[in-house]
């Protein structure tokens, strides 16, 4: 009630405000009021035209398709489009893998991108700065650069060489499993990790050092300031961190396809599954196509909607930007 009824004191001495301008003044409120409104408007229309243009195809029948007269509305409406998508995908067995890799991989990735950004914000040790700019390089540097190397290191994995000692096997292959994804995301090496990084570290510097100085005083530790004073108040950075992680975990093909090698286990994951449908019929394999984007994307509009105060309040507050 004490918001609404200051959003109603804002809106009423805005209007005032109005009534005491200049005619001129008054034609360049306006003037700007209908700039603005007409570039939110247009900038709404191009991202949101791709949507809307998938919400239209995928409700069409096969007939629509060579029907030129058919744009937007469909004259026969039909859900077959949106059934031979949802069975060419698998889609409960591929998004309940999708979900499960995207949801272990970002909370992973969120500890351990929590952690290394503490150290390099509160922690003061020799070579922070050089393993900082190491964070910020890997930003910079495309994957695509790396491909080999860490294709080779998964496929024969060792740690320092004891397996091979141990073992006497040069090391062990990790491929067409999802230990991959687990390792680099506990390791701050998954998808992202350095920009995550870098979000983390730029909020716990905003973070007064009263706070932390404080639970040393009262006998926390290191580990316990971070728990009870740091996480706490990095709320609208996790939730970033989580929503972008998930995000891009979720449409990710290119370490599913590095990693996922075999058939039967790449089959189970849905951006590679999307990627390579295909039909014998060009324009109705559009349409179907065009369906199975719009399932592939439905988790993520429902996250959005369920979440989209919370990441923009994030979003906001952790002064992340572009």
């Amino acid at each position: 009630m004490k918001i609404q009824a200051e959003a109603r004191a804002a809106a009423w001495r805005a209007k005032r405000g109005l009534r005491t301008l200049s005619p001129l003044q008054r034609v360049k409120h306006w003037s700007w009021v209908m700039v603005r409104t007409v570039l939110i408007a247009g900038f709404c229309f191009v991202i949101l035209y791709p949507l809307f243009f998938k919400l239209s195809v995928s409700f069409k029948d096969r007939l629509d398709v060579y029907d030129t007269t058919v744009l937007w509305i469909p004259k026969h409406f039909t859900l077959d489009t949106i059934r031979i998508a949802f069975e060419a995908l698998n889609y409960p067995k591929t998004a309940l893998n999708s979900l499960l890799i995207a949801s272990v991989s970002t909370i992973l990735q969120v500890i351990s991108c929590a952690l290394a950004a503490f150290a390099f914000a509160r922690l003061r040790f020799k070579g922070s700065g050089v393993l900082f700019a190491g964070v910020i390089f890997t930003i910079i540097v495309p994957v695509q650069t790396l491909m080999v190397t860490t294709y080779l290191n998964y496929r024969y994995f060792d740690i320092f060489g004891l397996i091979e000692w141990i073992t006497g096997e040069k090391g062990v292959n990790l491929l067409d499993s999802y230990w991959p994804f687990i390792l680099q995301s506990i390791t701050g090496m998954g998808i992202k990790s350095g920009l995550f990084i870098f979000i983390f570290r730029q909020f716990f510097r905003g973070i007064p050092v009263e706070l932390e100085e404080a639970s040393y005083i009262d006998g926390c530790s290191v580990l316990q300031s971070f728990t009870r004073i740091m996480l706490p108040n990095a709320i609208p950075a996790i939730v970033t961190v989580v929503l972008f992680s998930f995000v891009w975990q979720w449409n990710d093909n290119y370490y599913v396809s590095l990693f996922l090698t075999s058939t039967d286990v790449l089959s189970t994951k849905l951006p590679v599954m999307w990627a390579s449908f295909s039909l014998n019929d060009p324009l109705y394999a559009y349409l179907v196509k065009n369906a199975g984007e719009l399932l592939f994307i439905a988790p993520i509009i429902i996250l959005y909607i369920f979440a989209q105060r919370y990441f923009v309040e994030s979003v906001e507050r952790s002064g992340l930007i572009g």
